[in-house]
């Protein structure tokens, strides 16, 4: 292809090279689109197999431009004299540059390599809901070369580069399965009926959207801790979306809320002695 390009373009002047430089970087461009647009096809009909596949084809998918442009690069400098002729003088005789530019692409190095080991190891995938702390958290959208693309539940693109993300400690709650154990803290006062506490605690977990409770999901309400002016208790539901919990978790706590008023239920009030 090159010598065929070479034929009809002079390559040994200016206007030349850069002609020959323009058309390598099209045809570049041109077969890295065929195959992104073929992966895509396949893509489509890796999405029944499993999200495992939709990761690692994704994450292919965004490396085959790179990858082309990166081919172009390096049959552009070794077919036109003028710029091999450059290339080996600066690599040859510049050792300074050469480190300069070594260290510049370190990052960039690490980037990918992460990049590999997450599409290899998968510590998480496209469409995992992650946790890395209170701040960073939400759905993997994207999995890059350079970063990794996390949607956060404000709707707003977190970028993290791989080096960074690959070395943090991820907490990943659908690697396995999307089910999570939800904790809802709640308080009554020292003289609420605690059985009928219970009773309302579970009937309105069982209302829930997200709720997964049954036989053998079965809701627990526990008492954790009797204080001076209330007792603490725990209600643990089992949700089958994660990223559901806080918005679940509101309307659970308004739903037994209303339903104490309306039983009854003695709320918790603070107790102070004056000493006069």
């Amino acid at each position: 292809m090159t010598d065929f390009i070479k034929k009809y373009i002079d390559v040994n002047n200016l206007e030349g090279i850069l002609l020959y430089c323009l058309i390598m970087l099209f045809i570049s461009w041109f077969f890295s689109l065929i195959f992104r647009q073929l992966l895509i096809l396949f893509l489509n009909r890796s999405k029944k197999k499993g999200i495992r596949n939709l990761t690692s084809l994704n994450f292919t998918k965004n490396s085959i431009r790179f990858i082309f442009f990166i081919i172009a690069f390096i049959l552009i400098i070794g077919t036109v004299p003028f710029l091999r002729k450059q290339a080996l003088l600066i690599f040859s005789g510049a050792g300074i540059i050469a480190a300069i530019i070594g260290f510049a692409a370190q990052a960039a190095i690490a980037n990918l390599i992460a990049g590999v080991f997450i599409v290899m190891f998968k510590p998480f995938r496209i469409g995992d809901y992650i946790k890395l702390d209170k701040e960073r958290v939400g759905i993997v959208t994207d999995i890059t070369l350079r970063h990794t693309v996390i949607n956060t539940f404000e709707n707003k693109r977190l970028i993290i580069p791989n080096s960074i993300i690959s070395t943090e400690s991820i907490l990943n709650h659908t690697i396995e399965e999307s089910k999570v154990l939800s904790f809802n803290n709640l308080k009554v006062g020292l003289n609420a009926d605690i059985d009928l506490v219970r009773k309302i605690i579970l009937e309105e977990a069982e209302k829930l959207e997200f709720s997964t409770v049954d036989e053998k999901n079965v809701a627990e309400v526990r008492v954790i801790d009797i204080h001076e002016s209330y007792i603490h208790i725990r209600a643990y539901i089992w949700i089958s979306e994660p990223f559901q919990e806080f918005k679940m978790k509101c309307k659970f706590k308004e739903r037994v809320h209303k339903r104490f008023l309306h039983e009854n239920i003695e709320m918790p009030i603070p107790k102070r002695r004056i000493i006069s």
